[in-house]
């Protein structure tokens, strides 16, 4: 079975590629930079934002698994991706989604400036549902991958900026690639049950977790921020208590060797 990644190379596409092969797929990443194939992985060139490239890519590819995305132009993307998908007869297009990207309200440009990135998602999700293509989209909580990310540049301060009353509930990369790769190999099934990290933690502990692990001394300041989307992100629009099916907690993956991004980078290529 002929499969497609895009965002391949990124932080969760990363996991995705070697999961699909081991399932017995050949596997193309689309990749908006040239580079050479890897093993027996096929890459090829094209930009979503154009829309250059693209439809060489998804050509005879059965499945697709999106997973490129950033901070805005995602439902541009995903517009294109499907037009060209529905052209090449594509089978099952899997989308991979954050959770309360139906709950944040964007009312204001502050709003959008701090939450853009759940707007974005959405108006992919609503291209992906109304692209008649069998689909399937998955919302999960922020990657500790990502978070760890986050949470090194605000390490950088030697006053830490926490946003107060915002909780995350972070999961494990390789758990959501996991159950990405399920999806893709199962019939399409439209929107999923959403996919938690197994607690709930306040940013600032996700902070102080991190500096303890690092060694570090840094002062956790916590600020208040404006807006009625960050009044609901307050308020947990961004969590899945109830679907809290994550196994490896972030102390576990600090403690892992992940403490610093470039061991996350590293990790599963």
């Amino acid at each position: 079975m002929k499969a497609l990644v895009t965002g391949g190379t990124g932080t969760l596409g990363r996991l995705v590629v070697p999961r699909l092969q081991e399932a017995g797929c050949d596997v193309r990443i689309l990749s908006r930079q040239g580079r050479d194939g890897r093993g027996d992985i096929e890459f090829l060139t094209g930009d979503l934002a154009s829309g250059v490239g693209v439809q060489a890519a998804v050509q005879g590819a059965e499945i697709i698994v999106h997973c490129a995305g950033g901070k805005k132009g995602d439902g541009d993307k995903a517009r294109r991706l499907v037009q060209a998908a529905s052209r090449a007869g594509t089978r099952h297009l899997v989308y991979i989604s954050v959770v309360g990207a139906d709950r944040i309200p964007i009312s204001s440009g502050i709003d959008r400036a701090m939450f853009g990135y759940f707007e974005s998602k959405l108006a992919a999700e609503r291209g992906v549902a109304d692209s008649g293509l069998p689909w399937t989209t998955l919302r999960v909580t922020q990657l500790y991958e990502s978070m760890l990310m986050l949470v090194h540049q605000m390490a950088r301060l030697p006053v830490v900026p926490v946003p107060a009353g915002w909780r995350f509930q972070p999961i494990d990369g390789c758990e959501v690639a996991d159950r990405l790769v399920e999806l893709a190999l199962g019939a399409p099934a439209g929107l999923v049950p959403d996919l938690g990290g197994p607690r709930v933690y306040e940013m600032a502990e996700l902070v102080r977790s991190y500096l303890q692990t690092r060694g570090m001394h840094r002062l956790v300041l916590p600020i208040w921020l404006p807006g009625n989307a960050a009044r609901v992100f307050r308020a947990g629009a961004n969590l899945a208590p109830d679907q809290a099916v994550g196994r490896l907690s972030w102390e576990d993956f600090l403690a892992a060797g992940t403490s610093s991004p470039m061991a996350s980078t590293s990790a599963g290529t």
